[in-house]
């Protein structure tokens, strides 16, 4: 295409004007987000086992399901392709990763912060030859005049690259993956801002307990000086009370004495000041905001290891129940995108999808599946063969008799034979 074509597709395209107000309002300049990155990986996934876990199960979970590649033909069927250069991309992104640590690394990145980006590296304009997942953090979107995109700015150390986005095609060397935002018109919202109170909560549990255990393991008390009560004395002069403190520091507190008694010199009595965790609903408190902090990412409480929780009758459904809710919608989103973005440079009529079939977490699913198409008396043995993936076999293509039918005769027999 022309220069000149370019710009009238450009200009005389039909496209959202809401869309070109909002880059209006923000052209060419790199749109910040509001939250920060480093605060989510640290508070949110670094030092919160709750989340670290639930990002892992869902990440570990959607990045283990293998690809299949398929060819669409002019009738509509399709006829899978078992080697190409996409699949081998797929399985060998880059020098460094294989395909699963990428994916794992993308999937980790959309949950901490909302949004991922995959870098595709190619060569005189051919077909990508490598595949990166980049930092969110260090990535900037730049609006473009249509409302798309002009570009994405990733910045190191004070050095930037920019990658272009074509404003025609919207086709660009990067693939930003956002979850839905709905105050933001750039970025995608994290899972763990919505988390966020629960996850200071757990994290402040965790705190108390810590210092609970480096106190002794036991609830804070006063040391009283006989006679303060009344008012008839019992006053420590400043060396006093600097000896006394700096003896409870040295001998009594942390988990090294935990237990040790307290031995109190003359006029000095224990007075117990601090509520105990029951007294606080601690335990409680703390399964709470752990549950609330699975709910984020979708991920049953049981998986997590979390107790009082009886969503789900055992851990097989609540696996299940973490593929059908979540992950799957998830590699289905990044399933939709890769095809928009990356099989069409391997040509047309290409179509990624992911292999279902041997996955043991879906087992119970594929088991539900073959006893209703074993009940089910309105299609043939072929029909159903095909839809649990076999092949057809002879004399298979006859209407099974109905049930109730073979139920009725031989309830028949059974009576002619008593009669007889």
């Amino acid at each position: 295409m022309d220069l000149r074509n370019r710009l009238r597709a450009l200009f005389g395209r039909k496209g959202s004007a809401a869309r070109r107000l909002i880059a209006l309002d923000q052209l060419g300049r790199p749109v910040w987000s509001a939250r920060r990155y480093d605060q989510f990986a640290d508070e949110g996934y670094r030092k919160n086992v709750i989340a670290f876990r639930a990002i892992g199960e869902v990440a570990q979970a959607a990045a283990s399901v293998p690809w299949r590649l398929f060819r669409r033909r002019p009738g509509g069927d399709r006829v899978e392709i078992e080697d190409h250069p996409l699949l081998r991309l797929l399985a060998r992104p880059n020098p460094l990763q294989g395909g699963p640590a990428l994916l794992e690394a993308a999937y980790g990145f959309r949950m901490i912060a909302g949004n991922a980006y995959l870098e595709a590296v190619a060569v005189d304009g051919r077909a990508p030859v490598e595949l990166y997942a980049l930092r969110p953090d260090r990535m900037r979107v730049i609006p473009g005049a249509a409302g798309l995109p002009a570009a994405y700015r990733y910045t190191v150390g004070g050095r930037s690259r920019d990658f272009p986005v074509d404003p025609v095609t919207g086709r660009s060397a990067i693939l930003h993956l956002k979850t839905f935002h709905p105050l933001d018109d750039w970025y995608g919202l994290s899972p763990i801002e919505a988390a966020a109170f629960a996850i200071d909560q757990h994290n402040q549990a965790g705190a108390w307990n810590q210092a609970l255990l480096q106190n002794g393991a036991r609830p804070s008390g006063a040391l009283m000086v006989r006679g303060a009560e009344d008012g008839s004395g019992g006053t420590l002069d400043d060396a006093q009370f600097d000896r006394l403190k700096s003896q409870i520091d040295e001998l009594y507190t942390g988990a090294r004495n935990a237990g040790r008694p307290v031995l109190l010199e003359g006029g000095l009595t224990w007075q117990e000041m601090g509520l105990s965790p029951k007294d606080m609903d601690f335990i409680d408190a703390k399964h709470t905001s752990a549950r609330d902090i699975a709910l984020a990412f979708g991920v049953p409480p049981q998986l997590l290891g979390i107790p009082g929780d009886n969503t789900y009758s055992n851990l097989r459904e609540a696996r299940l129940a973490l593929w059908e809710e979540t992950v799957l919608p998830l590699i289905g989103q990044i399933a939709a995108e890769l095809n928009n973005w990356l099989v069409p440079r391997f040509g047309d009529g290409l179509e990624l999808a992911h292999d279902l079939d041997e996955l043991p977490a879906l087992s119970l699913r594929r088991e539900r599946h073959w006893e209703k198409l074993n009940k089910a008396d309105f299609i043939t043995i072929n029909e159903k063969r095909a839809a649990a993936g076999y092949g057809a076999i002879a004399g298979g293509d006859v209407l099974p008799e109905p049930r109730r039918n073979r139920r009725e005769r031989s309830g028949d027999s059974d009576a002619g034979e008593g009669s007889a």
